[in-house]
């Protein structure tokens, strides 16, 4: 949601944050093309701090970082799964552009998806070790849906 509200931010609305929402305050952005843009934010700030993290990886090879690159990447699977592909960024964003509904979550979630394949495979992490990473990010998932749900 952060990725949301500081594109709002920088385009000049006076933005709201949650848990689980970042949206004008007032209901409505200031320009109608905002509404991309801020679209955009969220999945952009996803892939740059995976890009970030992979580095990061890459350059110090530390596998304490590997959690960090790979929970982005669950989150918009399971998102997208589990959350309804028609409520999220990347399916509004394709809508808007009118290119169909799957394209940009397709490319987001493959990229997601090849920075931990390569990350797995440099350290030699197999898809028993990454089980345990989904099960984790399962349960972590599943903790702030049920957090945001008591706050509503």
């Amino acid at each position: 949601e952060f990725g949301h509200w500081i594109v709002g931010k920088l385009l000049g609305n006076d933005m709201t944050y949650s848990l689980n929402n970042a949206s004008a305050r007032s209901g409505h952005y200031i320009d109608a093309s905002h509404e991309l843009y801020v679209s955009i934010g969220g999945p952009a700030f996803t892939i740059l701090q995976s890009v970030i993290f992979f580095f990061i990886l890459r350059k110090y090879r530390t596998i304490y970082v590997y959690p960090l690159l790979f929970f982005p990447m669950f989150m918009r699977f399971f998102s997208l799964v589990f959350g309804g592909f028609s409520k999220q960024d990347e399916a509004r964003i394709s809508s808007i552009l009118g290119i169909g509904s799957y394209p940009i979550a397709i490319i987001v979630l493959l990229l997601l998806f090849l920075f931990v394949l390569s990350a797995s495979r440099m350290f030699g992490i197999n898809l028993k070790t990454n089980s345990y990473f989904i099960t984790i990010s399962v349960f972590c998932q599943l903790l702030v849906i049920a957090t945001y749900k008591m706050f509503l």
